[in-house]
């Protein structure tokens, strides 16, 4: 009987011109983010590996200097475009595609999108995840709204029900139903989606396929939750004009006004210093200290003293070793204690930040999925810090070894001048690269949004199956 049901609504909504015409244009909308989406993300990724390619070919042909000049000579980093950002750009439009690497300083991720767009970025780019988030649950409310007040309505649901047909069964085969045209619509366009994948996505990211296939799974719950709250609220609404405007105030509610909400609530309940105030803190500790009561001079000079002991010597110019290089080293590595003491603090606030929207999600998963599907996408802030993390650690590898020269190598009474390497040393820098993380990782950190979206799950399953034997027949 429930399949009696299933398909009487798939026929129904197939000949529904709303379904017809809705659903007609969410199909080209989606087809067209898709494939311009590609396009863009195969375009962008490939400039950014030329550039790459480029930077580093500059660096193994600056000719012969002193390995201290190479290392302030420095080389670029650009964050490889992640293969699956064409369905979800998340946050890779603000968080910036290269850092410039050079000793003494952390610089920051420059040259973001949003830069160079106008005012109109504010209001998203239509992407495959926006119309997924939010355009397809729009026409899951006109596809379900009146999907149970209809036939109470026209006074046929009575005569259904006395067909020996239980409330409990008419509802979930309304519910499958309604939930299959979903998947008639989805599922097409998400495997062709899928057939855009090519061998330099695999070679990009190894495990495109699972995070893709994670990707397809954490939407098609989200659907049906969805198509669960939709049907609940028809079989309920003492009419069809009345389930609509619950329905769509309930989808301006979730997918507009609540993730506003919780993003200024976030940036309100942990606020986040200035990029002034960062660089600021990060500048006087070096000069004073980490507790303000060791000063740039009085460790140097700390420093000298163990140096000298270490050798057995009385004066600089008496070591064996250059103690330039011994001294820059030194800084770097005092540099980089502050920097990762203060950028923990920043990412922790950040952290919090997004671990609020996380729990938000249990509020409404419209947040949830967003949340993954960055996540999945390879967009999120996560990804941000993992890739400015492997930048600084390229930095500071490639620092270190320049100084090791120098400090091995310029041995005392050289002039700074009369030194220097060449490309041997510069090749033995190999170019960086940047691998994206493995799908544990990004479940890992992103169990708060699964356990949301299973929570949705269940808790519109069990008050379906609870309240569906009492939905009113008339």
């Amino acid at each position: 009987m429930r399949k009696l049901i299933i398909k009487k609504e798939i026929l129904t909504a197939l000949r529904d011109v709303r379904l017809q015409v809705s659903g007609g244009i969410l199909i080209v909308l989606m087809l067209t983010a898709v494939f311009v989406g590609w396009q863009g993300q195969k375009q962008i990724q490939e400039q950014r590996a030329k550039a790459q390619s480029a930077m580093y070919d500059t660096w193994l042909n600056q000719g012969n200097k002193h390995p201290h000049s190479a290392a302030h000579y420095g080389q670029f980093a650009f964050k490889p475009k992640p293969v699956l950002s064409f369905l979800d750009v998340g946050l890779d439009n603000y968080t910036g595609i290269s850092v410039f690497l050079e000793a003494h300083k952390q610089n920051e991720v420059l040259f973001s999108a949003a830069q160079d767009s106008n005012g109109m970025t504010r209001f998203g780019e239509m992407t495959a995840a926006l119309i997924l988030q939010v355009l397809l649950p729009l026409l899951i409310i006109f596809l379900t709204f009146n999907i149970f007040s209809k036939e109470r309505e026209e006074g046929t649901l009575k005569l259904i029900h006395a067909q020996g047909l239980s409330m409990r069964q008419l509802f979930m085969g309304k519910v499958w139903g309604a939930y299959l045209m979903v998947l008639l619509i989805f599922l097409p366009i998400i495997l062709l989606a899928y057939l855009q994948l090519d061998q330099q996505s695999a070679s990009l990211d190894s495990a495109v396929t699972t995070k893709f296939l994670l990707l397809t799974f954490g939407y098609a719950i989200y659907f049906l939750a969805f198509v669960l709250l939709c049907v609940l609220i028809s079989a309920f609404a003492k009419n069809s004009g009345l389930s609509l405007l619950t329905l769509l105030g309930l989808w301006i509610v979730s997918c507009i006004i609540l993730p506003k909400a919780a993003t200024n609530l976030a940036d309100k309940v942990y606020p986040t210093p200035s990029q002034f105030e960062f660089k600021k803190t990060i500048e006087d500790k070096v000069k004073n200290g980490i507790d303000g009561h060791n000063p740039s001079d009085v460790r140097l000079a700390s420093l000298r003293q163990e140096v000298l002991d270490e050798y057995g010597v009385e004066t600089i110019e008496e070591l064996p070793v250059n103690w330039s290089g011994i001294a820059m080293q030194a800084g770097e590595e005092y540099t980089d204690q502050v920097y990762d003491a203060e950028f923990t603090k920043v990412e922790n606030i950040f952290n919090r930040q997004n671990r609020l929207s996380e729990w938000a999600g249990f509020i409404n998963p419209y947040l949830a999925v967003r949340n993954l599907s960055m996540a999945l996408a390879g967009t999120d802030f996560h990804h941000h810090v993992a890739f400015a993390r492997a930048a600084e650690n390229y930095r500071r590898a490639f620092v270190k070894k320049m100084n090791k020269d120098m400090e091995v190598n310029h041995k005392p009474g050289i002039a700074y001048g009369d030194y220097s390497v060449g490309e041997e040393m510069w090749s033995s820098i190999k170019p960086f690269q940047y691998n994206l993380p493995d799908a544990a990782t990004l479940l890992y950190n992103q169990w708060r949004s699964i356990v949301a979206l299973a929570f949705w799950l269940v808790l519109l399953f069990s008050i379906s199956m609870t309240y569906a034997p009492k939905i009113p027949k008339l």
